[in-house]
């Protein structure tokens, strides 16, 4: 029997995903990094302390710290959040519509703690999670499933009563490993079809959530 709902954040509920790599392009570009796509696809998965060393591991920088250069991309990242149309249409009704079901809700992101506030007071959501989760507070981010078994834990759900809601590939395989069915958002079809998704959502409007809500019985 569903009792929670963990949604990630970036491509779940603002389309920022494209922010990210230009902030870390910018940053990164900035201080003689030699940003290419090749090493792009690593960082993908990677929280922002991740990326940073990982960064500094391949170009070695001097004059300013990793914790520096962490916070100039989240500042970038933020700026764009701020400036741009990025929420996904529609995901305001649909977490008050679980709200309204007694569903309870989480909310469980690779991005850091200081990002969460700006996304939801941007999307309208900011009364409406139970918990809130970031994984610059766990000794590993995704795909490693802590982040969502200290979520349920929270939430005091049984992991098996959960569903998580994703859009990547780790974050799939760390909701999978936490024992989790996942609804993969796909962005309309931007994100390939991930076959361990227990149900594919390509966006909030009306049509889909009807089908969405046949799955959650």
């Amino acid at each position: 029997m569903l009792e929670a709902v963990i949604f990630d954040m970036d491509g779940v509920i603002v389309d920022s995903e494209p922010f990210w790599k230009l902030a870390e392009k910018d940053t990164f570009t900035a201080l003689g990094v030699e940003v290419n796509e090749e090493l792009t696809q690593f960082t993908q998965k990677m929280t922002t302390q991740e990326v940073t060393r990982f960064w500094f591991e391949q170009f070695p920088w001097k004059g300013k710290t990793h914790e520096e250069v962490e916070q100039m991309v989240i500042t970038r990242v933020v700026e764009l959040i701020e400036q741009q149309n990025c929420v996904f249409p529609g995901i305001q009704h649909f977490v008050q519509s679980l709200k309204n079901k007694n569903i309870l809700t989480g909310l469980a992101t690779n991005s850091p703690a200081s990002i969460i506030p700006v996304v939801l007071q941007k999307s309208g959501l900011s009364t409406l999670f139970d918990t809130i989760s970031s994984a610059e507070f766990e000794p590993k981010g995704k795909p490693h499933p802590d982040i969502y078994l200290n979520t349920a834990k929270r939430l005091e759900v049984a992991p098996e009563k959960c569903i998580v809601i994703e859009d990547s590939d780790s974050g799939i395989t760390a909701a999978k490993r936490a024992g989790m069915k996942v609804i993969q958002h796909t962005n309309d079809l931007q994100n390939p079809k991930h076959p361990l998704a227990d149900f594919f959502l390509d966006n909030y409007h009306p049509d889909q959530l009807a089908e969405l809500n046949t799955f959650l019985n």
